[in-house]
Parts: C-alpha cells; structure tokens; sequence
C-alpha cells in the first residue's frame, strides 16, 4: 500500500496519527449534521486528547474567518470598480456576511483538521500503518 501523503490527508480530513480513518462523520455541504468522531475508526487514536480540547479550534476558525473576510472585502473592491461611497457599504456587509455564512462550515471542520494535523504536538504519523 502507498503512504498517505500528509496534504492528502489535511484536504480529506483524515486522522494525523494513521492518515487513514475519518475525523468527520457525513461531508461538508449536505443535508447532515456535521460531527467529529470520538476515535479514529482505523488506528483508534482519540481525537479530542483532553476535555475542551477543541475550544482551541475557536482560534483558528477566527484566522480563518478574519483572512476570508479581508479577501472578500478585498474582492469585493476590485470587482466593483473601486466603490467606497456609503451607498457601496450595503453591498460590502453583504458580500461578506453571506460569506462569512456559507464558508461556516468549512470553517467548522478545517479548524478542527489543522488544529489536529499542525498544533498537535502528541499525535505523531505512524506509517506503520501504511503497510498491508
């Protein structure tokens, strides 16, 4: 079997410790309610280490959520031309609110995958289970 490249697993949301099994029940964007799994279902690493582990992820949903608000602002500039009457006003809080709302989900679940993958310092990759 061939190892599990670490960006494949950031992007699939899978475990740090095997690459392999799901951090997340259901997918992104769906009629379902998205839930972290309590253990990996492949190698059994636990994924929440201590109680309130993921109110860390709270932070990285910020970063995130403060950078695509600045891009959305941002785009939001270039494509109108420049506008910054008060009129445009409206239109930026718009713009970026309902991004802000769609992309919550993304933002939900990535922050909880790089909170695990990059700021975990005892899940360590195990490629042992790589192997068949």
């Amino acid at each position: 079997m061939q190892k599990t490249s670490k960006l494949y697993a950031l992007m699939h949301g899978k475990c740090p410790h095997c690459r392999r099994g799901d951090i997340f029940t259901g997918s992104l964007y769906g009629f379902n309610v998205q839930h972290t799994n309590t253990i990996c279902g492949h190698c059994g690493q636990r994924f929440e280490i201590e109680p309130g582990y993921f109110y860390a992820a709270m932070y990285v949903s910020y970063a995130m959520n403060c950078a695509e608000m600045i891009a959305l602002g941002i785009a939001t500039y270039v494509l109108s031309g420049g506008n910054l009457e008060f009129e445009s006003l409206w239109l930026y809080l718009t713009v970026i609110f309902t991004g802000c709302l769609i992309l919550a989900p993304f933002n939900y679940r990535y922050s909880r995958v790089i909170l695990l993958h990059w700021l975990s310092p005892k899940i360590k990759y195990n490629a042992n289970f790589d192997k068949p």
